[in-house]
């Protein structure tokens, strides 16, 4: 570890010198997150939420004497914030309910997920090229590794996170304060929009050292994903850089959405948290519904998600990068 550190205190001077010119980049755009849940078939169009970005590129051995104005490769850094989010028991194209695929599992969860991440970039020009060329577009694609920080969460009370104030999600599509089999209708209720709920602290798929079918631990909310993405530039001027980029980003976990295999057996669950209260509410947040497991593994328990498959989402956005350059003085500079 010595030796690292030596060796980048003795490259730091020349890498000073050689730092007079960086592209400063910021981003805004779409961000669909494809995991476990969907009640659509194929790309979950009805995941789409928001996500922002900062990049930092052309930053290394860029010191303003190269005569071509665009390198074909160039690192970049970037610091990220996704919001990843699903809610199975919204309407989509037109239907509601038990229309929909999943209604009866009834998951939902947010995680808004902060990134920070490098990757390499290679940039070709389209049109002319070359030491004295001035061209207008060019194209990119890039690959990368990141790490990821985001908590999988969920709106699942009207207020504090009490069993009395749960959510009943009926057949109909409506979300009420009453089981849809009592004598009574009960009030039609709107979610709240807090999500309060922190799921990997309820062992939702009976992770732990009381689990019946596996010694699974509890499982990160750190996690490494892979960015991936093609792109469009159009250079406005000397300065200015606009782009369209598409990445597509893959985790190599599952929990993303805080769902991966199965449902928790009440076992496991009463083995997590026996206090009575606390056992009734593990059992709602693992199964909103009430009805996708009766507590055992076996026929009558519907398939939570799909552990064959990890989680990932894609990211539309358009760039705004600024060249900004200076001198600075390294010690064997001048």
């Amino acid at each position: 570890m010595k030796r690292i550190y030596l060796s980048f205190l003795l490259l730091l001077p020349f890498a000073v010198h050689s730092q007079r010119l960086a592209d400063v980049a910021v981003s805004y755009g779409v961000t669909n997150y494809i995991g476990d849940l969907g009640n659509e078939k194929n790309f979950p169009i009805s995941s789409a939420s928001s996500g922002a970005a900062v990049t930092l590129r052309n930053f290394i051995g860029n010191n303003g004497k190269s005569a071509y104005t665009h390198r074909p490769f160039d690192l970049q850094l970037r610091f990220s914030w996704h919001r990843l989010q699903y809610d199975e028991v919204e309407s989509v194209g037109g239907k509601s309910g038990s229309e929909l695929r999943n209604y009866l599992r009834g998951i939902g969860f947010r995680n808004d997920l902060f990134g920070a991440e490098s990757g390499l970039t290679y940039n070709f020009i389209i049109g002319n090229q070359g030491p004295l060329s001035k061209p207008k577009f060019g194209g990119f694609v890039m690959a990368g590794v990141g790490a990821f920080y985001g908590k999988p969460k969920a709106d699942l009370f009207l207020g504090d996170a009490v069993i009395d104030n749960r959510y009943y999600f009926w057949n109909d599509g409506s979300i009420r304060d009453l089981p849809e089999n009592s004598r009574i209708e009960g009030n039609v209720l709107e979610k709240d929009g807090i999500f309060e709920t922190d799921l990997r602290q309820w062992r939702t798929e009976g992770q732990g050292a009381g689990s019946e079918f596996s010694q699974t631990s509890p499982y990160n909310n750190l996690n490494i994903g892979i960015p991936m993405g093609v792109g469009l530039r159009y250079f406005y001027n000397k300065f200015l850089t606009l782009s369209v980029e598409f990445n597509y980003y893959y985790f190599f976990t599952d929990y993303l959405d805080d769902v991966s295999g199965r449902y928790a057996t009440y076992e496991e669950l009463l083995s997590s948290f026996p206090d009575q209260l606390r056992f009734e509410l593990a059992k709602y947040i693992s199964d909103p519904t009430g009805r996708g497991t009766n507590g055992f593994i076996g026929l009558a328990t519907s398939p939570r998600g799909n552990p064959s498959l990890k989680d990932a989402f894609t990211f539309f956005s358009i760039e705004a990068s600024y060249k900004i350059k200076w001198k600075k003085k390294g010690i064997y500079g001048q």
